[in-house]
């Protein structure tokens, strides 16, 4: 088994079909075919389903993806680090509310710091994060949700603090104290599904049987607080979003009694990485900033359970 075998069997997984997999790699039908076979021989699995001359990946195609899609980018990282000698290159994914606050902090520092090491950021919600990160478009993230595959490494290491968040004309500004009867019905503007803020938010309103309105959804932390200062909406945030809005008072906000909001924004990547120098000066420069308190520093409401 070699890395050609490896190349092969994820084009064919990624295309679908031996022929277009054949095209990509600019090689003959019959030696793709011959690849995955050996393959199969070897493993003494059935790597693909042949149905109407159509491939169908199994359950242990999609373990051998898994490995095969490691191996292979390391090899491929390798090649080009000591053939090219080029920098070291890493790529960081964010959840949207850590690229919002979180994040540009720590990769000043880390660009300061490694000013050999080149440095990519990506942004999306905590699902598509973790998938980058499985198929290996991403060496790391830092993520605000709870991680779903067990093929990934989460360690909390940043506290975060959501807050009910109003702005100066709704109803909730001239209060300290709120309760969860207070939110019955109310009208929220609410981030996408797949983001870790809404799924912490979501849990808490079940556990305490409370229904709300859902006016808007948005993705953009600038989008939701600019809904909430012009439709008087509710929404649920990191504190670290609003800090200038709440020392000026153009914004109010309550924690959470209980804590039940408190989180962490988790350091991630694959169980199978290998731990570059650049990824571990990430993950000290992350451990760090996760030091810092945050909340106690801001005039706060308080949203009570009884």
């Amino acid at each position: 088994m070699t890395i050609r075998h490896l190349k092969i069997f994820l084009a064919v997984a990624d295309c679908g079909t031996m022929s277009q997999a054949a095209k990509q790699l600019y090689i003959t039908q019959p030696s793709v075919s011959q690849a995955i076979r050996e393959l199969e021989e070897r493993y003494q699995v059935l790597l693909f389903e042949r149905l109407s001359k159509k491939l169908y990946i199994t359950e242990a195609g999609k373990t051998f993806y898994s490995y095969a899609k490691q191996v292979v980018f390391q090899f491929d990282q390798m090649e080009e680090h000591m053939l090219n000698n080029r920098k070291e290159r890493l790529r960081v994914g964010a959840t949207v509310t850590v690229g919002s606050r979180v994040l540009p902090e720590i990769v000043r520092e880390f660009r300061m710091e490694n000013p050999q090491i080149d440095i990519y950021c990506y942004g999306g919600n905590t699902q598509t994060v973790e998938e980058r990160l499985l198929s290996m478009e991403l060496d790391v993230g830092i993520i605000e949700g709870k991680v779903q595959s067990p093929d990934l490494i989460a360690i909390p290491m940043i506290d975060d603090y959501l807050v009910l968040v109003c702005g100066m004309e709704h109803p909730f500004m001239d209060r300290e104290k709120l309760y969860p009867d207070d939110l019955r019905g109310q009208e929220f503007v609410m981030r996408e599904r797949g983001s870790g803020t809404r799924a912490l938010f979501e849990q808490y309103l079940l556990r305490h049987g409370i229904r709300i309105k859902v006016v808007f959804e948005e993705n953009s932390p600038a989008a939701i607080l600019q809904t909430v200062k012009i439709n008087q909406c509710l929404a649920v945030l990191s504190v670290s979003l609003i800090e200038e809005e709440l020392r000026r008072g153009t914004l109010k906000a309550f924690a959470q009694e209980e804590q039940e909001w408190n989180r962490k924004f988790s350091f991630v990547y694959h169980k199978d990485k290998f731990l570059t120098s650049g990824i571990r000066k990430l993950k000290e420069i992350v451990r760090v900033h996760g030091e810092k308190d945050v909340l106690a520093k801001l005039p706060v409401g308080r949203l009570l359970n009884k």
